[in-house]
């Protein structure tokens, strides 16, 4: 195969480098096309050097020349005739250097080897792809196969509007003459008219066939429109809504933005061969011209699908967001927020010349602050994308007026309304001028700090359901969440906040916490009321979020690790530990204290059989004065007058504890540690696993745990042998300070040198 025809069969991307190439003066393309064998097996980097050499090497060139344009009089291809002859003629300049010729050719023959070089290599490098995410999908690929089909196909159809100007001028000239010429031979006289006949219906077939492409163009143009703004932009919408509830998926919008652009483009060339059969027929008409027949609705056709693709094209690229919110989309009043904006269609000659305003919904009673008011343009993109950053935006209560309450007269709280923020512009190119317009997620208005963590519940909850973007009285009626999918939103926060999310077991627990214990979950629907209603101030969520707000504020570090179990019931906590030996423990989150973290392990009862004990649960309180894996480290159990000692001896299932936690320890132990102060001043519960069960602040709605830890306070002897102890010195004097019944001195359990 030779090195032309391996080009011929690139893909459309190295084609289009190959027009390029062959745009620049030197040698002509259907030069290259015709004489691609002959070129390629002469010596040219001999004839740059050798000017006897390229002499011979010019002349044949030049008969070659002559042989082809002698084929062309056989086919009767006049374009073609007429084109090699110019081209034989240009050449004639190289007559007193061919050395000259022969190294602009041998220049082509090496950029053409640049760009197999190129595509060999994006080859390999596809082929040697391993990671499946960075893979496209087969609907993806299937549309950058239409995509490459779209352009060359109007790549093609550029080639044939120059054909038809010539075709045009050809027969115009003939016409003309004829007109001028007064033929006196009717012999003659009729050859010329059969002449101007054949040149007349070659024209009109050709207009035709134009006219027949674009419909063909304009087809496969709305189809690729269907997919790009029905199915992908549809698609990175729904992915934007998941990745601002903490979702890992891709939103990069430079994709999408290329397949726009590449669309606009190419009808943006269609309305320019329209607009050149137009004046070409204005120039040369006749009775029952195809172009003034059909043109017109060519036009309407090729003008409404492009505002279709462009009013599509403006999106919210980052959602509205405050820098120290609790995520996306919960703005507070009177405090700065930003967004931005980005136009997919990507036309350099646009940057600065669109101006993108803001504007609040209809029914709201707020006013946007600020700079309202900014271009489009590619300098505020870290990847040359036509955006509009607003960074300084506020928004102020209108006290008075500001219309009707509109989704306000419904009965929702506060943080339950949702309000939309609206961008728009006018793109204007080429005698098109289109008005575009577009809305931000609903977004969440507080006035108070204290309503964060509300309205980031309703920022989730209509972000996971809703499949809607602009359902402002979602909240109204809002529908029960899927357990599979409520799940994986919950797993989403961990992840976000701390790149580790939950794993089975941990989300089982939670589920059974929700509904019970069942056999499977995956039927089973959380209610918006049980997961998060501000007249209720201890619900699923302020429970869940407490936790998250321990894990990424204290224990990132620990969790990421994976040495927090985390999301374990009593239940289960007993039935792991009773089958370990002595010292095993586990770190799990209270049930029962908002943001609370404990730990319990395994003894050796006087019978011999196993006992579980816990410790009270630690909060953001105990946490922000000592490291937990400090805590850990310096616990110390004393029972009756035994050795002091720590009992937590192995990380579930069976990790030595310093090797878990080791490089989490300061270097300074025992009085020189920073954390003694802490530790001789507090006091902590200890409690056997067979405690007082503690109601949990959602017990009233949702399944019991099978054992929860006491609540803050002394348990008394209800609670079996549960005892508070002051951590002080010597552990006679210990116990003596606390008035025991003699029959329970010789259980009690106290801790030395904890918090």
């Amino acid at each position: 195969m030779t090195q032309w025809d391996r080009l011929r069969q690139l893909p459309p991307v190295y084609i289009q480098q190959l027009h390029e190439l062959y745009d620049r003066d030197g040698l002509p393309m259907d030069v290259r096309h015709y004489l691609s064998a002959w070129i390629e097996k002469q010596e040219w980097q001999r004839a740059a050097r050798d000017h006897d050499f390229a002499v011979v090497l010019f002349q044949v060139l030049l008969e070659n020349l002559d042989i082809q344009h002698s084929r062309f009089v056989q086919e009767e291809s006049f374009l073609l005739q007429h084109n090699i002859r110019r081209y034989k003629q240009n050449f004639q300049r190289y007559l007193d250097e061919p050395c000259s010729l022969a190294t602009a050719i041998l220049w082509f023959l090496e950029k053409e080897k640049e760009i197999l070089a190129s595509a060999d290599l994006a080859e390999q490098v596809q082929l040697l792809r391993v990671d499946q995410e960075a893979m496209e999908t087969n609907s993806q690929q299937d549309l950058e196969r239409k995509m490459a089909g779209l352009r060359n196909e109007v790549q093609c159809m550029e080639h044939t509007m120059v054909c038809l100007e010539e075709q045009q001028d050809e027969f115009d000239f003939k016409f003309q003459t004829h007109k001028l010429e007064a033929v006196v031979d009717e012999a003659l006289k009729k050859e010329q008219v059969k002449v101007l006949q054949f040149l007349a219906n070659r024209l009109n077939d050709c207009r035709k066939s134009i006219l027949s492409d674009i419909n063909k163009v304009l087809d496969w143009t709305d189809d690729l429109i269907n997919l790009l703004v029905k199915k992908e932009l549809v698609e990175w919408q729904r992915r934007q809504q998941k990745a601002c509830i903490g979702a890992p998926d891709n939103v990069c919008l430079d994709q999408l933005e290329k397949w726009f652009t590449s669309v606009a483009e190419c009808l943006f060339q269609v309305r320019g061969f329209l607009s050149k059969l137009e004046e070409l027929s204005g120039k040369v008409s006749y009775e029952n011209d195809p172009v003034k027949a059909r043109r017109p609705a060519l036009q309407k056709r090729a003008d409404t699908l492009l505002k279709e693709l462009l009013k599509s094209a403006f999106v919210v690229e980052t959602q509205p967001s405050m820098p120290q919110g609790k995520g996306p989309l919960v703005l507070r009043t009177n405090v700065q927020f930003s967004v931005k904006t980005r136009l997919l269609v990507k036309f350099p000659e646009l940057n600065h010349s669109m101006k993108v305003d803001v504007s609040m919904d209809r029914y709201r009673r707020f006013n946007v602050m600020g700079t309202t008011t900014k271009n489009l343009n590619m300098a505020e993109s870290q990847n040359g994308g036509m955006v509009a950053d607003f960074r300084h935006l506020t928004l102020k209560e209108q006290k008075s007026g500001g219309g009707s309450k509109g989704v306000s007269d419904i009965s929702l709280s506060v943080t339950e309304e949702l309000h939309l923020i609206y961008f728009n512009t006018v793109f204007e190119l080429k005698g098109l001028a289109v008005g575009m317009q577009a809305c931000s997620l609903p977004v969440v208005i507080i006035s108070n700090s204290s309503q964060q963590q509300s309205a980031w519940a309703s920022v989730l909850w209509f972000n996971m359901l809703s499949q809607d973007p602009k359902d402002v009285v979602f909240f109204a009626s809002s529908p029960a969440a899927p357990w599979p999918q409520f799940g994986e939103m919950l797993s989403w926060q961990f992840l976000s906040a701390t790149k580790l999310g939950l794993n089975p077991d941990q989300l089982e627990m939670i589920a059974h916490r929700l509904f019970g214990k069942q056999p499977n979950y995956d039927t089973y629907k959380v209610a918006w009321s049980k997961f998060s209603k501000e007249n209720l101030p201890e619900t699923f969520w302020v429970w869940f979020d407490g936790i998250l707000f321990m894990v990424k504020t204290y224990l990132v570090d620990l969790w990421k690790e994976g040495l927090i179990m985390g999301f374990v019931s009593k239940g289960k906590e007993k039935s792991l530990l009773k089958k370990k030996k002595r010292g095993t423990f586990l770190l799990r989150f209270s049930e029962s204290v908002i943001g609370g973290i404990t730990f319990s392990w395994v003894e050796t009862a006087i019978t011999g059989e196993p006992d579980v004990k816990t410790v009270q649960p630690f909060t953001k309180e105990d946490l922000s004065q000592i490291p937990f894996h400090e805590i850990i480290r310096n616990f110390q159990l004393l029972e009756a007058d035994n050795v002091p000692e720590n009992p937590l001896l192995y990380l579930y299932p069976d990790t030595p504890k310093d090797r878990a936690f080791g490089k989490y320890y300061t270097e300074k132990t025992g009085d020189d540690s920073p954390y003694i102060k802490y530790i001789k001043t507090k006091l902590v519960f200890v409690s056997k696993e067979n405690t007082l069960e503690a109601k949990s602040p959602m017990s009233s709605d949702m399944a019991q745990g099978e054992g929860l830890e006491p609540m803050n306070g002394l348990c008394g002897e209800a609670a079996g042998e549960s005892w508070l102890s002051l951590l002080s010195n010597p552990a006679k004097n210990l116990i003596n300070q606390i008035a025991l019944p003699p029959s329970k001195r010789s259980s009690t359990i106290s801790l030395l040198a904890l918090w």
